[in-house]
């Protein structure tokens, strides 16, 4: 199995509501997180976790990225949640981390900001921002 696939952030807002166990990864850059925001799990009393998938300058893979998660002591049996800009990074994301024995990694499709709208702007057609999921200013 790749990853135990796609689901949308109002799908994965709910998962994360309902089990106490289900984690959400945030993949994106420190510099996407401080200037674009993240998720604001504060209201179900949870983190986000973060581990960058790919760094900058040059985007570049992180080969520390495994390590951030086991380090984080999330279970292998948790509901991961994998979320990026827009559901590309944090797919292969889920794909390492099943290939890696973690058995229920769902990549959060639409991301945080969703695809660009025919502007070629983000933030207006899809994405945990534009579903008014909590989130947060870095």
């Amino acid at each position: 199995m790749e990853y135990a696939g796609d689901v949308d952030v109002t799908e994965t807002w709910r998962r994360l509501s309902e089990d106490p166990n289900a984690v959400l990864i945030d993949v994106r850059t420190t510099a996407e997180l401080n200037f674009v925001g993240l998720p604001d799990l504060s209201s179900l009393d949870k983190q986000v976790q973060r581990s960058e998938w790919k760094s900058l300058p040059g985007m570049a893979l992180n080969p520390e990225f495994k390590a951030g998660v086991e380090q984080a002591g999330i279970a292998r049996d948790a509901a991961i949640f994998l979320l990026c800009r827009s559901g590309q990074r944090s797919r292969d994301a889920a794909i390492l981390l099943t290939a890696a024995g973690y058995q229920h990694c769902y990549n959060v499709a639409g991301g945080f900001e969703g695809d660009k709208d025919t502007a070629g702007h983000r933030g207006t057609v899809g994405g945990w921002k534009f579903a008014g999921l909590p989130w947060t200013q870095g």
